[in-house]
């Protein structure tokens, strides 16, 4: 029998070859940088100097909740405050299907054809049953995602009402750090708690379609108060005429509201992110509004009041967040869903019994 053969190459590398030891060295290597410190303060300065790896490297830090990556966020967000409130920030709604991530391209790509840099905080819906999300806003945005002066940010939804990620707030100010003129943030478009998104935009941006029973839910729904603006996208091709008439439907709901305390009247508008139609006059909408907030005061005032509101809201997350994570908590929870399942209590005396050990 002959006898087989080692190569040099194989025999001197364990029996893989060059190309395989290669591979996994740089996979050690990629290791090894992961398991290293981060250094804040070099994080930092690349996000003020406008790096996008570093700018998603501290986006992902603030969306942690590892203990030891909270304190660095705080750091990271600290010393980006300084830098922010700069941007235009516009929040993007309307329900699955309507064409959101699809307007978001068109409009971000006529934005930064003006020379803007935008950024896109894409939230996707969380699953209740698996906790998961696709994520897949930069597939969907095939040409923004290319731009050099554009920059798209997915993020899980979890268990936050209003279609926002649990740190959206943050991120606005690293994005606005990194030296983004405008901040889109879509919301997952459930047409529920839009309030969320609502309290950290400064133009809110109400997306509709036409012949499709929406009419009737969106004057019904009330989320019309929240918006500064309404387009119904789609309007091209068999569409067009009723899309005229959704528009006439929208101005005349409208008028049934009372006037916004910032004096603004919101207005109604057609347009056709496929084609790229009316996508300018909805940016000139959104400049003029902020030129009339701003001259009456009502565009800082609002962000005074938004910061107020986050206050309150980051409060009670961080209460919540700790009460579940006390050992007691977690043990006597356990035993009280155990006896809600047998019948023995209820959840209103279940809840008072919790809360009681702490006042304890």
């Amino acid at each position: 029998m002959a006898k087989k053969t080692t190569s040099v190459s194989e025999d001197n590398n364990n029996g893989f070859s060059e190309q395989e030891n290669s591979k996994a060295a740089s996979i050690n290597s990629l290791k090894n940088k992961r398991k290293t410190s981060l250094d804040v303060d070099a994080l930092i300065t690349d996000i003020l100097n406008r790096k996008i790896v570093a700018l998603s490297r501290g986006i992902t830090l603030i969306e942690s909740k590892n203990p030891e990556h909270l304190k660095r966020a705080k750091q990271v967000i600290k010393a980006c405050l300084p830098r922010a409130n700069k941007s235009i920030r516009i929040g993007i709604t309307g329900v699955p299907g309507v064409g959101k991530s699809t307007f978001i391209e068109t409009f971000g790509k006529h934005l930064t054809a003006l020379g803007k840099r935008v950024a896109v905080l894409a939230v996707d819906p969380s699953s209740s049953i698996t906790k998961g999300s696709i994520l897949g806003d930069k597939t969907r945005m095939q040409d923004l995602v290319k731009d050099k002066n554009a920059y798209i940010r997915p993020s899980a939804s979890g268990n936050t009402l209003g279609g926002v990620a649990r740190k959206t707030r943050e991120s606005i100010i690293l994005c606005e750090a990194a030296g983004f003129d405008v901040i889109i943030i879509e919301t997952v478009g459930v047409g529920q708690s839009e309030t969320t998104v609502h309290s950290m935009v400064d133009f809110f941006l109400l997306l509709k379609l036409a012949g499709a029973g929406d009419e009737l839910q969106g004057i019904k729904r009330g989320i019309i108060e929240m918006a500064d603006a309404i387009a119904i996208n789609k309007s091209d091709g068999d569409n067009l005429k009723q899309a005229k008439l959704a528009k006439m439907e929208f101005s005349r709901a409208l008028h049934l509201y009372p006037k916004k305390v910032s004096g603004w009247q919101p207005n109604v508008t057609t347009c056709s992110a496929l084609h790229n139609e009316g996508i300018d006059a909805i940016w000139d909408n959104i400049l003029e509004y902020v030129h009339f907030t701003k001259r009456s005061g009502y565009f800082n005032k609002k962000r005074q009041e938004q910061n107020k509101f986050w206050l309150v809201q980051t409060i009670e997350s961080q209460l919540t967040s700790n009460f579940f994570n006390l050992d007691i908590i977690k043990t006597e929870l356990k035993k009280q869903l155990d006896l809600i399942e047998q019948n023995k209590t209820t959840p209103f005396a279940a809840a008072d019994y919790m809360l009681g050990i702490i006042k304890s």
